[in-house]
C-alpha cells in the first residue's frame, strides 16, 4: 500500500484512511482553532479557520434557507456546515462550507449519529473561496486534470454545486449542475454578480440576497 509523507516522514496509513478515523488532525499536530484538514485528490490540504467575511457569506445562505422555510411550510431542505463529507469512492475527505440535503435525510443522519455525510445524501454543496485554497474549489484548468473538489462533486453525482468566488479579480456566484459522472464535469447553469439576487432553480427553489457580499481584501 502506498503511504504519503509529511515533511519527509511517512504517514502510518493513507491520508484518507487516517482522515476517516479522525487521526489526521492529531498526527499533524494542528491547533484547535478552526483549522481544518481535508484530503483532496489524495493530497492533504490544511486550511486556516475562515475569516468573519467568509463566515458571513455562509450564514447568509443559511438565513435565506430559514426565511424560505418560514414562508413555505413545504420547504424541504436542511443545511449542515463544519461536517465531514466522506468521498469514499475516490478516497477523499472534505469539510464543505455548506451542504444542503432533504430534511428527512438530515434527520436520519442525526438519528443514526453518523460521523460523516455521504455524497449520495446531498442535493447541493456550497464552497466559498479563500486565498489559501481557492484552486481546490474551482474547476480544473484542463478538463482531463482531476483532483479538485469541483470535479469530485461532479463525479460523485451531487446534483448542484454553488461556488461563491471571492477573488477580487473575478467575484461572483456560479451555479453548476447536470453532473457528468464519467468525466467528473458540470455544466454551468447560471452566474450572478455580487449585489444580484441568486435565484436557485427547482427543486431547491429559494433566493439568496448578495448585496452585502464582498471580495476578500487583496
Amino acid at each position: 500500500m502506498s503511504v504519503a509523507t509529511v515533511h519527509g516522514f511517512p504517514l502510518p496509513d493513507t491520508p484518507y484512511e487516517m482522515w476517516v478515523r479522525g487521526e489526521l488532525d492529531e498526527y499533524l499536530h494542528l491547533p484547535d482553532d478552526g483549522t481544518k484538514v481535508e484530503v483532496v485528490g489524495g493530497e492533504i490540504v490544511v486550511s486556516p479557520s475562515p475569516v468573519p467575511s467568509h463566515y458571513f457569506v455562509v450564514k447568509s445562505i443559511e438565513r435565506a434557507m430559514y426565511q424560505a422555510e418560514m414562508a413555505d411550510p413545504d420547504f424541504r431542505w436542511e443545511s449542515m456546515q463544519a461536517v465531514d463529507l466522506n468521498m469514499a469512492p475516490i478516497k477523499d475527505g472534505y469539510i464543505p462550507d455548506l451542504m444542503i440535503m432533504d430534511s428527512g435525510t438530515a434527520f436520519g443522519i442525526f438519528e443514526d449519529d453518523r460521523k460523516a455525510v455521504r455524497p449520495e445524501q446531498l442535493e447541493a454543496v456550497v464552497e466559498v473561496t479563500s486565498p489559501s485554497n481557492a484552486r481546490n474549489d474551482r474547476p480544473p484548468r484542463l478538463v482531463q486534470v482531476a483532483g479538485t473538489k469541483w470535479s469530485a462533486y461532479a463525479r460523485s453525482g451531487i446534483p448542484f454545486y454553488l461556488l461563491v468566488e471571492r477573488d477580487p479579480s473575478k467575484p461572483g456566484v456560479t451555479l453548476f449542475g447536470e453532473p457528468h459522472l464519467p468525466s467528473g464535469t458540470y455544466e454551468t447553469l447560471h452566474f450572478w454578480k455580487f449585489g444580484e439576487t441568486v435565484k436557485l432553480p427547482e427543486p431547491l427553489g429559494f433566493e439568496i440576497e448578495t448585496e452585502r457580499w464582498r471580495p476578500w481584501d487583496e
